[in-house]
């Protein structure tokens, strides 16, 4: 008897851990296990092989080893199984045919009816190769043959991400590649293939001498992008073609030409940076407006010179408590990014007329927080100079929490300092200093108070501000207001069933001098007064620092509801205010002009996923005219949905914005597993114009996208003209992308 070594390393000597299995003695040269119980090694000390068997012989004279039946060698990462695996020890290969799987250690599954493999599975040929990929994307070749455990190259192979059908697996996918020769390089994580066809539902579309794209290994790697192609009214036909750059793990940059017809050549990019301690994008696009282009545009250098935008968005962790951030928005002229569809990266939504800049540092601790920042602005409105526009450098703001005391009461503490300027029109400086102290309590009939106090000061230093009957005026001002405030709700709640409801009173008295908004004081911060639902009970409904409700005050009101044990509801909120005298900080049109304010409301009404209504209104206290309509109303399932929203308000004195009454709906479905289409569109119903309107319809499954787009935008100014565009997008998954635009 000779010893079995090698890679299989055939541990026979299990047969004496396995008694009943051996039905008779070994002959010499000839090792025969039983066929009626699995023969199995253990992986040995070395860690080189698993091995199982239903039976498995070895002749010593050829040294040869030949296992039949359910046969599986592991050796290290890698599994073989097949229904006969025989193994040449001198020769140093094995030989696995009927039913041959190999499981590699990148997820890949190989599967044949004859594989020649060495010893250590790593390298051989392969025929009637199939092979399911780490991402389930199905590759299958007449034979192959894989070189230093890497490089498995094939003859006549087809790729394709696709399922197959389930009804007839033989049909041919929805697409696949065709070619003469694959080559997948796991080393350098890429599938090439020579002299290949693509096929749409077993129709070749596209011919290419060489194709190449990653495997399902890789994430990101440098290399072009699909092109996209197109025409606008913007920039005429064009073709863009976007080259990736897989700089590190942590950062990578795509640069975006477009050749177009007549803007010559925008060149756009964008660069990502990811740190330990945060992250960093840069956007933006350059263009030479010289004399030759057919559409000529003002820029902030005049007809001639370059255009262009750039939105970069920083975020920085020093530490736990502090950390740091900028925004940069900005563009060469007013209409750039709309006309040419760049968006900013704008992180204060409440700015809408303009492109925001921001630097800040900010700190948490405890129940303290302190930021400084400083802001710059861009207009986005062409008739809109922007050196009336400021710059706020710096804005400080400090919020302070106490603990509770014993008796649950706590102190509130906000600092805000400010310096703002303009190239044209008033500075302003401002410290404003906010203490507070707020004792809630619950009564033994459970209704529920809360006192509030609260001491406002605030001082400001201007220059060139203009009051009425004086011009570019300099001066100090000052205020200091005291205020208290008495909260009282007192909810019932009752049940029946799976189903109970609650009523609420709610009642709050505010009592501070009046005054306190000198026209000494400049008004920056607090412009834009909107009086609904969510402030009705607020002790100022300022929406900024500037300015400060004054007179003693009354709200009151009520919410209601009903919920369900499964989600279900209904809620109502209805309320109104009523001070003892007017106040005319408040404009004509806000709502609080008069002595009553007008009444203002909610009702959610959401009985389960259907069904979702959300309307909010202002009306008129004398005569219950709307003065604010919106309604929301989302409606039925994903087959067919509604979504419809109604805005209705007045035009407020004093306000930058008009009044507006639009509605906006869109209409979508999801047909079945894999076609889905939606039709939206907005209405001015003053102007009696349809401002937008988009219709989709899109294909989407496993491997492969189709969508396509019709949008019309009628809105229009100086600069912007309405336009009309077809969008086609097609995606091959794990291919690329072909986006083009008429």
């Amino acid at each position: 008897m000779h010893k079995i070594t090698g890679p299989f390393l055939l541990l026979l000597v299990i047969l004496a851990l396995a008694p009943g299995r051996v039905q008779a003695a070994l002959p010499d040269g000839f090792t025969q296990v039983s066929q009626n119980s699995p023969a199995s090694t253990e992986e040995d000390q070395s860690g080189e092989v698993r091995f199982s068997a239903d039976e498995m012989q070895h002749d010593q004279g050829l040294d040869i080893v030949t296992a039949r039946g359910n046969v599986q060698v592991q050796h290290q990462d890698r599994i073989l199984t097949a229904d006969v695996i025989v193994y040449n020890r001198k020769q140093e290969f094995v030989t696995a045919s009927g039913n041959v799987t190999l499981l590699e250690p990148s997820g890949d599954v190989l599967f044949a009816e004859f594989m020649e493999l060495s010893g250590d599975l790593r390298d051989g040929v392969v025929a009637d190769l199939r092979a399911i990929l780490k991402d389930g994307s199905l590759l299958a070749a007449n034979g192959g043959r894989r070189t230093d455990a890497n490089i498995l190259d094939m003859r006549n192979a087809v790729y394709s991400p696709c399922r197959l059908c389930e009804e007839d697996p033989s049909a041919a996918p929805l697409w696949q590649v065709k070619a003469v020769k694959v080559i997948h390089d796991k080393k350098r994580q890429t599938i090439e293939y020579r002299d290949a066809w693509l096929e749409f539902a077993g129709v070749p579309v596209l011919y290419t001498p060489y194709l190449s794209h990653p495997d399902p290994t890789v994430k990101r790697k440098s290399g072009f992008l699909t092109p996209s192609f197109g025409t606008s009214n913007a920039v005429g036909s064009f073709v863009t073609t976007p080259y990736f750059f897989n700089i590190a793990t942590n950062a990578d940059a795509t640069l975006s030409p477009s050749f177009t017809d007549d803007e010559g050549i925008i060149m756009a990019g964008e660069y990502r940076h990811k740190f330990t301690e945060g992250d960093f994008k840069v956007r933006g696009s350059l263009k030479d407006n010289t004399s030759s282009s057919k559409l000529t545009y003002s820029t902030e250098s005049g007809i001639s010179g370059i255009r262009g935008h750039i939105a970069a968005k920083g975020r920085f962790d020093y530490d736990q408590t502090w950390r740091w951030g900028f925004d940069i928005n900005r563009q060469s002229d007013q209409a750039y990014m709309s006309r040419f569809g760049y968006a900013s990266d704008n992180t204060l939504p409440e700015i809408t007329n303009a492109l925001p800049s921001q630097g800040f540092v900010e700190g948490f601790r405890g129940r303290n927080f302190i930021q400084a920042r400083g802001l710059h602005f861009q207009n986005t409105l062409t008739n809109q100079d922007d050196n009336s526009t400021p710059l706020i450098l710096p804005l400080i703001d400090f919020n302070h929490v106490s603990e509770p005391d014993r008796y649950g009461g706590y102190s509130t503490l906000d600092v805000n300092a400010l310096a703002l300027s303009r190239a044209e029109g008033s500075d302003t400086r401002r410290l404003s200093i906010r203490g507070g102290w707020n004792l809630p309590y619950i009564a033994p009939a459970g209704d529920v108070y809360t006192l509030s106090t609260k001491l406002i000061g605030d001082f400001y230093n201007t220059s060139s501000l203009t009051v009425v009957g004086q011009n570019n005026t300099s001066n100090f001002a000052h205020r200091l207001l005291p205020q208290v405030a008495l909260d009282w709700r007192y909810p019932f709640v009752s049940g029946r069933g799976d189903v109970y409801q609650m009523f609420e009173p709610i009642a709050s008295v505010v009592v501070s001098p009046y005054g306190g908004n000198s026209p000494d004081i400049p008004n920056e911060d607090s412009q834009n007064l909107e009086f609904d639902d969510t402030n009705l009970f607020s002790d100022n409904r300022f929406t900024g620092l500037d300015r400060v409700e004054g007179g003693p005050r009354l709200n009151y009101g009520f919410k209601w509801g009903v919920f369900g044990k499964n989600g279900g509801s209904t809620s109502l909120l209805l309320g109104q205010s009523y001070r003892y005298k007017t106040d005319d900080s408040f404009a004509d049109g806000s709502g609080l002009e008069d002595n009553v304010s007008d009444i203002v409301g909610r009702v959610h009404v959401s009985p389960n996923s259907m069904l979702d209504i959300y309307y909010r209104t202002r009306l008129d206290q004398s005569n219950l005219e709307s003065r604010r309509n919106e309604i929301d109303v989302s409606a039925g399932v994903p087959a067919l949905r509604l979504n419809t929203r109604y805005v209705y308000f007045d035009r407020q004195q004093g306000s930058e914005f008009a009044g507006r009454e639009e509605i906006k709906g869109s209409l979508s479905s999801q047909i079945n597993k894999t076609w889905r289409s939606s039709i939206s569109a907005t209405q001015d119903l003053v102007e009696g114009d349809l401002r937008r309107m988009s219709v989709n319809l899109t294909y989407e499954d496993e491997c492969f996208l189709f969508s396509t787009n019709f949008n019309r935008e009628l809105y229009q100014n100086s600069e912007l003209q309405p336009d009309n565009s077809i969008i086609f997008r097609i995606l091959f998954k794990t291919l690329g992308e072909v986006s083009p635009g008429v």
